[in-house]
């Protein structure tokens, strides 16, 4: 029975909820090789006000703290296994699909069907450090505890779109500005000015497609015919769109399957470009959400301070759903 941890403080608990103790098994398997459960006996949780839930897919129950917090589930699992302080995660495309897989304490291998070890493959960017905290709790003096990166520049097509430089950086003054990961938004969202400047280079280059533009449907403003779009293996054949990161030879090259949401209107077939306007004063100026990273393998090393990722397992001829956890034959 999960037993009151009287050692923290009571402000905390009385903003989140009720903190606790108790055991947490996961088990053991790089994909190849399973070897068991791995158990951390005095695994820190809480059971919060489903008001944290407000925004989130349907049927969630729950969430895994994954930041930059002693008590993350990462941190915790690091200090009881003495492993290193990193995890990885691949988000499926739908939940109706299958469930995704997140690796912790281990940097690889991680071996995907058919014999892929996606650990090899892995592109790397720093992780920037937000000097300025703004979650659920907000504390003074504190950095934030979410992933930011440094993109420098966007590309649609392979060009080049003007951007006011200043927004990708950020503001070491209030923590405004740059570029964040999260699961917890469903869709991109981009300040308003680089929104724009995405959008009407997409629809330009859209034109060498022959894509159809039709009436949008919200939350997005650029749709097109879904059935004039022929399919690839990384999905709609639509200009990609490239997050440049230290240099223009990094970069997270987001394809069609992860640029294009498809919805249906009086039973037409409707492709829209998944990027939300977040405004002309959001915190952040790029918030990379849950739909731009399904089928996308990241890694997120605290030791190093850097960010891994795959692009696109789909280009890489797997899925997520690849990921054997059960069996040692490939």
């Amino acid at each position: 029975m999960p037993h009151s941890a009287s050692s923290f403080k009571p402000e905390s608990m009385v903003a989140i909820g009720d903190i606790l103790i108790d055991s947490i098994a996961l088990p053991k398997t790089d994909g190849r090789n399973p070897g068991g459960l791995a158990v951390d006996s005095d695994f820190v949780f809480s059971c919060g006000n489903t008001r944290l839930l407000k925004g989130l897919a349907n049927g969630v129950t729950g969430l895994a703290a994954l930041g930059r917090f002693n008590f993350s589930l990462p941190a915790q699992l690091s200090r009881a296994f003495s492993s290193p302080l990193i995890f990885a995660l691949c988000l499926p495309r739908s939940t109706s699909s299958g469930n995704g897989v997140a690796f912790f304490n281990s940097a690889g291998p991680y071996s995907f069907l058919p014999g892929i070890d996606l650990s090899k493959s892995l592109i790397y960017t720093p992780l920037i450090l937000n000097p300025y905290g703004g979650t659920v709790i907000t504390y003074v003096l504190r950095p934030s505890d979410e992933y930011f990166i440094g993109v420098t520049a966007v590309k649609v097509n392979g060009k080049a779109v003007p951007l006011n430089q200043t927004l990708l950086i950020i503001n070491q003054e209030n923590g405004f500005g740059g570029t964040k990961i999260t699961t917890s938004t469903p869709y991109t969202i981009l300040h308003t000015s680089i929104y724009k400047a995405v959008t009407e280079a997409f629809v330009r280059e859209s034109a060498l497609f022959n894509l159809t533009q039709t009436t949008p449907l919200k939350p997005f403003n650029i749709c097109f015919a879904g059935d004039r779009i022929p399919s690839t293996r990384t999905g709609p054949a639509v200009p990609t769109i490239d997050l440049v990161l230290q240099k223009d030879e990094v970069f997270w090259r987001i394809f069609g399957s992860n640029s294009m949401v498809r919805l249906k209107r009086n039973g037409q077939d409707v492709l829209c470009l998944g990027f939300v306007d977040g405004g002309s004063d959001p915190r952040t100026s790029i918030v990379i959400g849950g739909y731009q990273i399904e089928d996308n393998l990241l890694q997120f090393d605290l030791g190093l301070n850097r960010l891994g990722f795959s692009s696109s397992l789909l280009f890489r001829g797997t899925t997520w759903s690849n990921f054997n956890f059960t069996t040692n034959k490939q």
